[in-house]
């Protein structure tokens, strides 16, 4: 009976979405397995990627499914108990204080340097492209990584700090391309070993540790796709140590994906399976941590470019399968293909944003247009 219930309920709010269950659009669901809908009613989004995982269902363009089920909020329909539940315990603990930082590092960022290489392109970046007059992911990641520094007026000579800096792609085309010194701070092994090699015989010098050891003075301080991992626990800690560590006529730039409403808890699928203790910040909860230390000199909003990438990078992970399977399962697969296409919908729907912050100690004198 149970079963039945949720079954009728599942299909009703497909139904209001413009989604059918076992349909001819390529946003329709084929059902497997029936025992799916218990788990979407119960579970949300969390039993929705897991019976994906385990094959009940199947669609052909998950980014469209996601991009009607969240433009429709229809997610906020299912699963209420099990998001409270996240909430609460995440409005009590800090899941991301110092003695935990590391762990997204181990269960993410570690996961293969092969398959982030198959994914991600030569210059390794894992965030948001800009596509301003760009026609491959190349060019977009490059336009980005142009953007940023230009924002930054970086100058030949300056110390820069990069927290979060992966696999070292952007500190590398910061010492190439504007002679500066940089320093790179990561949790994640593989990526502090990759960023050693792929950054040798520049001024650029990469560490393992947590951002809140932070103690240098830099002239400018960038940030991107890093500070998702930091937590609202701790977005004031963030911002003390960009006060702490930029000099009185420095800059910094903060990139990172962006939620409509403050949240003390990340989707409950994703913090189990891709990026543990994550938590996606409002703009209410970043202004609210700067306040008082920094002076805002522009916000960025360019949400749609991430569509754009995490497409891309599903596409190179189809093109590079066969040589990822030897090392990768089935279920891994659908796993990964659930985690960048659910995300590419939420960027289209504009549930999720993808925002560029430049701050400054001070505020900058004069006149200054930030470049696009």
């Amino acid at each position: 009976m149970f079963d039945q219930y949720c079954k009728y309920q599942v299909e009703k709010l497909f139904d209001s979405a413009g989604i059918r269950v076992n349909g001819s659009n390529p946003w329709d669901i084929t059902v497997h397995d029936n025992s799916l809908y218990p788990h979407i009613v119960v579970n949300g989004n969390l039993g929705f990627g897991e019976t994906y995982m385990d094959g009940c269902w199947d669609c052909d363009a998950l980014d469209e499914l996601f991009y009607r089920i969240l433009r429709n909020r229809i997610n906020r329909k299912v699963g209420v108990l099990n998001h409270l539940a996240h909430a609460l315990i995440g409005h009590i603990r800090n899941f991301q204080n110092p003695s935990r930082s590391f762990i997204v590092g181990e269960k993410h960022y570690n996961t293969g340097n092969d398959l982030f290489a198959a994914m991600l392109g030569p210059g390794m970046n894992y965030s948001c492209g800009y596509w301003e007059n760009c026609d491959n992911l190349e060019e977009a990641q490059n336009r980005k990584l142009r953007l940023v520094f230009e924002k930054l007026t970086l100058q030949p000579g300056m110390k820069v700090l990069d927290i979060g800096c992966g696999w070292g792609g952007a500190a590398r085309y910061a010492a190439e391309n504007y002679g500066v010194e940089v320093t790179g701070v990561t949790i994640s092994q593989k990526q502090a070993d990759y960023a050693k090699k792929y950054c040798e015989g520049l001024p650029v010098s990469i560490q393992l540790c947590d951002y809140r050891k932070l103690q240098e003075n830099y002239d400018r301080i960038y940030s991107i796709g890093m500070f998702e991992h930091v937590g609202y626990k701790n977005y004031r800690h963030f911002f003390d140590v960009i006060d702490r560590c930029i000099s009185t006529d420095g800059r910094c730039l903060l990139h990172t994906i962006g939620g409509n409403e403050p949240s003390t808890c990340t989707d409950p699928w994703i913090s189990r399976y891709i990026f543990p203790n994550s938590m996606i910040p409002s703009a209410s909860q970043i202004t609210s941590s700067y306040e008082g230390k920094l002076v805002l000199e522009d916000w960025h909003v360019f949400a749609y470019d991430y569509y754009l990438t995490l497409k891309s990078w599903h596409q190179n992970v189809l093109n590079n399968r066969k040589n990822l399977e030897v090392d990768y399962c089935e279920r891994f697969f659908r796993m990964w293909e659930y985690y960048l296409l659910s995300c590419a919908g939420a960027f289209r729907a504009r549930h999720l944003q993808i925002w560029q912050l430049l701050l400054t100690p001070k505020g900058i004198t004069g006149r200054y247009r930030v470049p696009r």
